[in-house]
């Protein structure tokens, strides 16, 4: 473990003895870690990333055929909420070749099935978010939006950042995504990989994520806006690019786990 790492409990919170604080240049850490994961398992790996690239593909198409592209941004954004579920698969990659095992797709795609109740709840929590995100953004876009706007991207594009209205949608659309989207990673950070690993339940992870956030409030600011930056780079690539940067991000948020949360004295875990 890296020198930087400092154990520094806080008790008035809980599951603070769980928690390492960590110092800003770790997430760049992670990062090289999680690219030494990709390469190790490049086939499974990649080939579970393209399941959302495709999935992902397929939703844009059905937006544009149903003249709905003005929910496309809101959807990417959305995308960014119920990420941490979606790479669980990769979370068990990292944790086949930590143990020395030869990882594969059929693993990362049944990884869930480890502790599949509280994960499903998280899942569904995400998804909850995501739809209350897309309701309001919806509710957004009709009262402030400009009514005479084309349906195609490019004019909802050119409406929202070069009129008066459009900027008003994008300030409280931006605004209610960085609320919602502070809560969602506080939360999900570490929850995920902490129910992949241990026989824990949502609240007890939940609660460990958040806690684990706020004790390293600079660390997770850096690691927040990195992830944020390789999504939005694969989303930029014409969604293909997801392919490349969501597998990074997974196998690095595997290994930003195992820097923050402390292993788990009682020897607990949960094998895939």
């Amino acid at each position: 473990m890296s020198e930087s790492h400092v154990i520094s409990p806080q008790p008035h919170r809980p599951f603070a003895d769980r928690v390492r604080q960590v110092s800003t240049e770790e997430p760049f850490r992670w990062l090289a870690a999680g690219w030494s994961d990709f390469r190790a398992a490049f086939g499974a790996s990649l080939a579970y990333g393209l399941i959302f690239v495709v999935a992902g593909l397929v939703l844009t198409a059905a937006l544009f055929v149903a003249d709905m592209m003005y929910l496309f941004f809101p959807l990417a954004a959305g995308f960014m909420l119920i990420g941490p579920a979606l790479t669980t698969g990769f979370y068990a990659i990292s944790r086949d070749l930590e143990q020395k095992k030869a990882p594969s797709f059929a693993g990362a795609v049944l990884a869930f099935r480890v502790n599949p109740g509280p994960l499903s709840y998280v899942g569904l929590a995400l998804l909850c978010l995501l739809l209350l995100w897309l309701r309001l953004a919806q509710l957004v876009f009709a009262l402030s939006f400009p009514s005479t706007v084309g349906p195609d991207l490019q004019s909802l594009v050119d409406a929202a950042f070069f009129t008066p209205d459009g900027q008003v949608f994008v300030a409280i659309s931006l605004a209610m995504g960085a609320v919602i989207a502070a809560l969602t990673f506080a939360g999900g950070a570490f929850s995920l990989p902490l129910l992949i690993d241990r026989p824990v339940g949502m609240v007890e992870a939940v609660a460990t994520s958040w806690t684990a956030v706020m004790m390293n409030l600079p660390a997770m600011a850096v690691w927040a806006v990195t992830l944020v930056l390789l999504t939005a780079a694969g989303m930029a690539a014409g969604i293909i690019g997801l392919a490349l940067t969501l597998p990074l991000a997974g196998h690095a948020t595997w290994h930003a786990y195992r820097a923050v949360i402390r292993p788990d004295e009682a020897g607990r875990s949960l094998q895939s």
